[in-house]
């Protein structure tokens, strides 16, 4: 939203218009946005249209990218792996106007073009260019729960001895959540605990409910002090760079 993408709850109203649902009167309490989406599938036999307006309306102009603080930081920072659950194509825009190399990948045929140079941006929850790649309805979601794809099984290797950090991410997002349980309970299980690089999460907003669950998952919550999330979110990577700068 940062660069002018709309909000879920602008997918929730073009759907519902789509669907003839009066909003007004719709059944309480009100679906999930993957829900509807599996409804519209329904109706519709495919959420392909559904796809094509999303790739419409959530084209943002270079112009926009190449202004945004938090994607400038994100190039700069020189992540080796990104994984991001948006469909837009904003980060490897971003990447292209700062002139840095990168490879995307949102299927198993990607994970071939794969170096060790390039930066990797994993399209989690799947990518525009591929309608079959896209986790979007509620089935969608119950099918990544056995994390078993292609992808979930290249974050596993991708994750198992690194440090991560999670930005942006909705912490009651239950996919996410059921992830980074899954990913302690492999090292409890190893036996190396103890040996786990420490990862970190950063929420623009403290919660000392979400503090204390993700840190007993070897999880530390990181937050920055801000009127508007973007504003806290700009300050919390400069100062990482900040850091890294100074080696």
């Amino acid at each position: 939203m940062s660069v002018g993408l709309p909000s879920w709850e602008k997918l929730i109203e073009h759907m519902e218009d789509e669907l003839g649902l009066d909003r007004a009167t719709a059944d309480m309490p009100e679906p999930s946005y993957q829900a509807l989406a599996e409804y519209y599938r329904l109706k519709h036999g495919s959420i392909g249209s559904l796809r094509s307006w999303m790739d419409r309306e959530w084209s943002v102009s270079r112009k926009n990218v190449k202004g945004s603080a938090i994607h400038e930081l994100i190039v700069s920072l020189d992540f080796p792996i990104i994984y991001t659950t948006n469909y837009d194509r904003n980060l490897e825009v971003a990447f292209e106007l700062h002139d840095r190399p990168f490879v995307k990948v949102a299927n198993a045929k990607d994970i071939a073009k794969v170096n060790g140079e390039a930066t990797q941006i994993i399209k989690y929850h799947g990518d525009f260019d591929d309608d079959a790649s896209l986790v979007l309805a509620e089935s969608d979601y119950f099918e990544r729960l056995s994390f078993d794809s292609p992808l979930d099984v290249k974050f596993r290797a991708d994750a198992l001895g690194r440090t991560i950090l999670f930005i942006g991410y909705s912490m009651s997002d239950m996919n996410i959540r059921l992830l980074l349980y899954r990913l302690w309970e492999t090292w409890r299980r190893s036996g190396y605990e103890k040996n786990r690089p420490k990862s970190f999460v950063f929420m623009p907003q403290p919660s000392v409910v979400q503090e204390a669950v993700l840190g007993r998952w070897g999880i530390d919550m990181l937050t920055e002090e801000a009127d508007r999330p973007e504003d806290a979110l700009v300050t919390f990577l400069s100062k990482l760079k900040d850091k890294i700068d100074q080696g």
